[in-house]
């Protein structure tokens, strides 16, 4: 499915759902992927940079972008898992407005995040002559990328939006 249909049915599935199961949602399919697929990435990319420096398209400083990625993702999961998710399960809903102007500004970067890692490696595109771990690699940032667009557009487009309506 692609991420533009996954995005549509998040939309219907999620609009209507209560908080806690949303939050529940983004915490399993999202928070715990991410730091799974960074944990991932991060040897491969070292290893493609290790093994392929010479190579003319190689992604030279992309372990290290992934690496800072990381560091973002994980202050900016921890920030939610620990101050925004328990004030919205509360009802805090007012007090929860500040951290979602927060969060939101870290989405851009995180935004900004993915288009060097676009930019690192080609669109995703492997040169021809590729080994099976740089392929791997490709589409596993790929799939990152995708898993947190999708994040971002159900915490920017669906939770958020509804506690900012709560009065």
């Amino acid at each position: 499915m692609s991420l533009e249909n996954r995005m549509k049915q998040a939309d219907q599935q999620w609009q209507s759902a209560t908080y806690q199961d949303t939050i529940s949602h983004i915490l399993s399919r999202f928070h715990q992927r991410h730091r799974e697929q960074l944990q991932e990435l991060i040897p491969l990319a070292e290893k493609v940079e290790e093994r392929h420096g010479d190579h003319p398209d190689c992604p030279k400083g992309l372990a290290d972008a992934l690496k800072n990625a990381y560091a973002d993702l994980s202050s900016h999961m921890m920030k939610e898992e620990q101050i925004l998710f328990p004030m919205i399960q509360a009802g805090n809903y007012m007090m929860a407005r500040m951290p979602i102007q927060v969060m939101e500004f870290e989405h851009d970067e995180h935004g900004a995040t993915i288009e060097v890692l676009r930019t690192l490696t080609h669109n995703m595109t492997p040169p021809a002559d590729a080994c099976t771990s740089w392929r791997n690699l490709y589409q596993g940032i790929q799939e990152f990328c995708d898993d947190l667009q999708e994040h971002i557009h159900t915490e920017n487009n669906i939770l958020f939006p509804r506690v900012l309506g709560e009065q």
